[in-house]
């Protein structure tokens, strides 16, 4: 791969794509109505997804892109929790009619720094109060350096099926650089009594790009984690955005890898995953042949959300918590980001819904595209148009990013189909990027491509 191709595109700073379109175009609804009638319009008995975001974490990493709040004490995290059990109630109450909940994720933050007795009272308020399906797929995210093992037994007994686990990397200067210091023997702990309680689906998250990192370390750490044995791995770049993440400022950035050394550092650890025997799943993701990821990679039921990349299929995503965003048929939804904001208006007996969008048809069949792409690593453009009512031409035709990725080598472009060139998988978002009728006019600033 030219130094020129990775220049161009490795630093090109592009959404990761998790929605469309991007979370900066949502913007503030005059209708403050249509949040409760987006609810009402699900379908009864349609499955349906539910995000509950839990902003409080002990201490801040400094990569941390997230939107989390550090306390020592417990009493803004009990406050919050109360807060979340009105919107569930509210959320309850406005759709009168029981939800069919397949699909839960806790997020944060660090989820788990809720207490045992509380975690499980927050389920059981979610299946009273909302409802469930039998089959429901539960997830949480873990920071194992704080699970305790009874946190980890009211997990199994909450019925959570999934957990995913923070590690980033095992090389302890760079551990140090990024304010976060996790032993392997602690996550290992993490995993044993995960599994004792009866949670045997678990994620590994890394990061490549981070302060003083290098091939060597990436495979370092990629081994020390493969023996734990985790069903499936996330690997993503650090995105250093400190006018952002003001946090972020804390990091050195005279010691970050450039492009050039990320793109090698994410396949170091691409190729020591796949040594290992894990699948690569779309841009970032690794899984075992059994998995879920893996056995949906081959069949075109690959989805990507705001968790990643995923076999969640529903419709809906209704997202509880002060930022939380949700996906209905009709647009997307996020809550108040300040914790005080979102408290004061479920506290006034209000949704908390701040800003959102309402999706267009062509908004629809551009978001296919995309997620395709980002999926498969290759779209039928002429197919996905005439299901949505469109002409391949509207998007194919007259695009200036798309014709200078074609004129580079990077995709081929044959009979309305668009494929990204073996070798390139790290332009991806490029690609996604050239269906993107939305770039460049909200003045976001996004991470590196590579």
């Amino acid at each position: 791969m030219s130094q020129a191709i990775m220049e161009k595109y490795g630093e090109a700073r592009l959404p990761r794509y998790t929605s469309y379109p991007t979370a900066p175009h949502f913007a503030a609804m005059p209708d403050k109505a249509a949040y409760a009638d987006w609810l009402t319009a699900i379908p009864s008995g349609e499955p349906t997804s539910l995000y509950l975001h839990i902003p409080f974490c002990r201490s801040m990493c400094w990569y941390c892109g997230c939107h989390t709040t550090i306390t020592r004490r417990d009493r803004p995290v009990l406050d919050y929790l109360d807060v979340l059990h009105r919107e569930i109630e509210l959320v309850g109450r406005t759709r009168r009619d029981s939800l069919s909940i397949e699909e839960v994720h806790f997020g944060g933050g660090t989820p788990t720094i809720i207490r045992p007795g509380e975690f499980i009272a927050l389920m059981d308020a979610i299946r009273n109060r909302l409802g469930c399906t039998r089959n429901l797929n539960a997830a949480v995210e873990i920071d194992p350096r704080t699970l305790a093992p009874e946190m980890a037994e009211a997990l199994g007994h909450a019925g959570i099926t999934r957990a995913s686990l923070g590690v980033q990397s095992f090389d302890p200067v760079v551990q140090k650089a990024i304010n976060r210091v996790q032993s392997v023997e602690i996550t290992t702990l993490a995993v044993e009594n995960l599994r004792k309680a009866g949670i045997f689906r678990i994620n590994f998250d890394l990061i490549y790009g981070l302060p003083h990192q290098t091939e060597a370390s990436c495979v370092e750490t990629v081994s020390a984690a493969v023996a734990m044995r985790p069903d499936r791995f996330a690997v993503f770049g650090y995105a250093h955005i400190p006018t952002f993440k003001k946090h972020q400022r804390m990091i050195d950035e005279a010691v970050l890898p450039d492009a050039h050394a990320r793109s090698a550092q994410a396949e170091a650890i691409a190729e020591a995953l796949v040594g290992a025997g894990y699948q690569r799943i779309g841009l970032d993701h690794f899984a075992l042949p059994d998995d879920e990821l893996s056995l949906a990679r081959g069949t075109g039921r690959l989805h990507r959300n705001f968790q990643g990349y995923t076999t969640d299929d529903c419709k809906t995503l209704i997202g509880l918590g002060a930022s939380a965003i949700g996906k209905f048929a009709q647009g997307y939804a996020q809550n108040e980001v300040p914790v005080g904001l979102y408290a004061d208006r479920i506290a006034n007996g209000e949704f908390a819904f701040a800003k959102g969008y309402r999706l267009t048809e062509e908004d629809r069949f551009r978001g296919v595209l995309i997620e395709r792409v980002m999926c498969d690593f290759s779209v039928d453009v002429s197919a996905i148009a005439g299901q949505h009512g469109f002409d391949a031409a509207l998007v194919l035709e007259g695009n200036r990013r798309l014709d200078e990725l074609r004129r580079d080598g990077l995709v081929h472009i044959s009979d309305g189909v668009v494929r990204v060139e073996e070798g390139y998988r790290f332009v991806v978002r490029a690609v996604a990027a050239a269906f993107d009728a939305y770039l460049g006019k909200s003045g976001r600033t996004f991470s590196k491509a590579a």
